[in-house]
């Protein structure tokens, strides 16, 4: 699941309180324009939570439309991006909240996820080994990003995969900076000794060398050697 993305906002600009104050009057393109602004952000956050892609679309609709109902309540004390992933992520607490109520029986650790995180480009359709190759290391690190624990995977997923800067992400996830940069600082080495421990069985075909590509340099070589290809 990836959505595209436009151009961000400043947060402070005229423009983004321009948006906000025809959204309050129910404007369908400036809905539209706040939308496509931070469609990935609220989703990459929802889903940094839940671990879950459906679900983590189901939390981003939640807080538009929670966010479009209640207008008024933003106060402009931060961005408005902010705000809504504030909403986004008290909204996907609450949903990871109720489901261990719900399995409190069953670790979340075990769950089977079928998760698409990072949207990694792929090859050439021409290339299908090379192809197999990428979607094997894009799973390895998914399934790596998803076993971090929770504190440390929300964070990661602001900071290195959304890109927001430490204060930033301190503000949306009302942490303190030292707890962002320790918290990240964690997580990388989670992840690092996770990718390096799963990454055996894949890396002997991370570069393969076999379809067109052999076929070319085979009746490449022949063809120098002079015989027939």
């Amino acid at each position: 699941m990836a959505y595209a993305q436009a151009p961000q906002i400043s947060p402070n600009s005229t423009a983004d309180a321009e948006l906000v104050r025809r959204a309050r009057d129910r404007d369908e393109a400036a809905i539209r324009a706040i939308m496509r602004s931070n469609n990935r952000r609220l989703y990459r956050l929802a889903r940094g939570i839940l671990r879950n892609d459906s679900e983590a679309e189901d939390v981003v609709q939640e807080t538009y439309v929670r966010a479009f109902t209640h207008l008024d309540s933003f106060r402009g004390g931060s961005s408005f991006g902010t705000w809504l992933g504030r909403i986004a992520i008290n909204e996907a607490l609450g949903r990871l909240r109720r489901r261990r109520a719900a399995v409190e029986w069953t670790s979340l650790e075990g769950e089977v996820l079928n998760a698409q995180i990072i949207p990694f480009p792929t090859a050439a359709a021409s290339d299908p080994e090379k192809t197999m190759a990428q979607r094997q290391i894009q799973h390895v690190v998914e399934q790596a990003i998803d076993e971090l624990p929770e504190p440390f995977r929300i964070v990661f997923m602001t900071r290195v995969v959304e890109g927001m800067n430490v204060e930033e992400t301190a503000e949306i996830l009302g942490l303190k900076p030292e707890t962002v940069k320790t918290r990240l600082h964690r997580a990388r080495a989670v992840l690092r000794d996770n990718v390096e421990r799963k990454i055996g069985p894949v890396v002997m075909e991370a570069f393969p060398f076999a379809g067109r590509r052999c076929q070319r340099l085979t009746e490449a070589t022949l063809k120098r050697l002079g015989l027939p290809a």
